[in-house]
Order: structure tokens, then sequence, then C-alpha cells
């Protein structure tokens, strides 16, 4: 660790850190300095991975921290792991999100419940949870959400909305939390397809209406993310789209 490295001695919560984006997004902070708690449900394997590997690094540089997110009442307890280790919060990222289908006609209150619940009801919990630590250290909330909170994506209304709720509650955290908690949002588009199967050729149409032609990386969100973290100290409420030109 070099003392010009941005975020020496900060402490940063990443919800659904193990894998994908939220493992981009530690690595890249983790790079600046920081201290990584990789929150992950069922994805041990890979978030004892990433720890081992950022230990190496930097010895007592990571944790890992297994949490059910829709488990509102166990939230505190992330917030307090966290605490115990490193003493502090400086940046909570609310990256965890569940995606799938739900066409109109087939949609269940379970599903509704499982997609707002993550995408939707834990960030709000959990920066509740976080918010005296935040505050404490005058810190940051970033919230993962999604081009299609603002423009609807076929076959997902319950996905599309909670994301626009999130979009909102960014906003309205931002307000809540200030002047002490800068809250940001960072609207990734075509950057990393969803892990279920997606169609050749449909991937080719989504890259074909982006102004950039060309699909992103999960590294691009995560250099927002440092942004964010680092060179943004006048910035709240305000939402990043990462998307290539997707939304133009």
């Amino acid at each position: 660790m070099h003392r010009t490295d941005p975020l020496a001695g900060r402490c940063v919560v990443i919800t659904g850190g193990a894998k994908r984006l939220g493992a981009a997004t530690a690595r890249k902070l983790h790079a600046s300095g920081a201290d990584i708690v990789v929150h992950y449900h069922r994805s041990r394997p890979a978030a004892d991975a990433l720890v081992a590997e950022l230990d190496a690094a930097r010895a007592g540089s990571a944790l890992a921290v297994c949490a059910d997110l829709n488990d509102v009442e166990r939230l505190p307890a992330l917030v307090g792991a966290a605490l115990a280790r490193y003493g502090r919060i400086d940046v909570l990222v609310n990256n965890a999100s569940t995606f799938y289908p739900t066409p109109v006609g087939t949609i269940t209150t379970a599903q509704f419940d499982d997609l707002f619940g993550t995408n939707l009801r834990a960030p709000l919990f959990l920066s509740q949870a976080a918010a005296p630590a935040l505050r404490a250290a005058q810190g940051l909330v970033i919230n993962m959400v999604d081009i299609h909170g603002r423009r609807p994506l076929k076959a997902h209304p319950v996905y599309s909305a909670a994301k626009a709720g999130l979009i909102m509650l960014t906003k309205s955290l931002a307000r809540e939390l200030g002047p002490e908690v800068r809250v940001n949002a960072i609207a990734p588009g075509p950057v990393l397809w969803p892990e279920r199967d997606l169609d050749d050729t449909l991937k080719s149409e989504i890259i074909a209406r982006t102004a950039l032609k060309r699909s992103g990386s999960p590294d691009d969100i995560a250099r927002a993310a440092l942004f964010l973290a680092t060179e943004a100290p006048y910035v709240t409420g305000q939402v990043i789209t990462v998307d290539g030109g997707r939304s133009l």
C-alpha cells in the first residue's frame, strides 16, 4: 500500500461482492487502498477466493460476510461485522441484485417480494443500518441501478419497477443523509450479459443499438465507482449511466 492510494485506511462494504460487477468493483477499490468487506449469500467459494486474492496483495485487507439480504433483521449484523473488523465504514455499495423475467400474466407474489426485496428493500434497510457509521466517516453510498429503471425492459416489469424505485431511493437518501453522506447510483447498460443464456442474435441487436457499437466491461462500472469514491466530493443524488450510449 502506498501513501498515495486515495482509499488507504477506508473500509468499503460491497453486497453481492463475490462475483461479476461486485468482484470487479472490489478489486478496483482495493487496488486504490481500501479494505473490502465482501458480502455474499450463496457464493461462498467465490467470496473466499476473492478474499484470498485481495489478502495476498495486502494482508488483512478483506473480509467475507454471509447474509441473506431479504432477512432485514439480520442486516445490522452485516454492518456490525464490518465495524468489528475495520472500525469504520466509508463506502457502502448496494450491488447485489436479482434479475429474471416476470411477464404479465405469470407474476407471483413470491417473485414480486423477491425482486423488490433484493433490489429495493435491502438497499434501503442496509443503508439505514450503516447510516451512523457512514455519517461518522463522511461517507458514500453507491446504489447499482439499471438503465431499465428508466426505460422498462420487456417481460421484466417487476425488476424494472424495483430499479426505478432504487433510483428514487438514491435521490431520497441523498437528501435524508446529507450533508454528511453522499448517495449516488450507477446505471449499467450492456456491460455484462445475464448469467442465464442469451441468444447471440439478441446480443448483437443490443450492441448495434449502442452509440459506441460495442459492449462494455465490468471494469467500466468499477471505474465509475472509483470516481464517485475518490473524485466526486460535490456529487450527490445523481445517477451515472455507463451504457455506451444504449439509452440515447
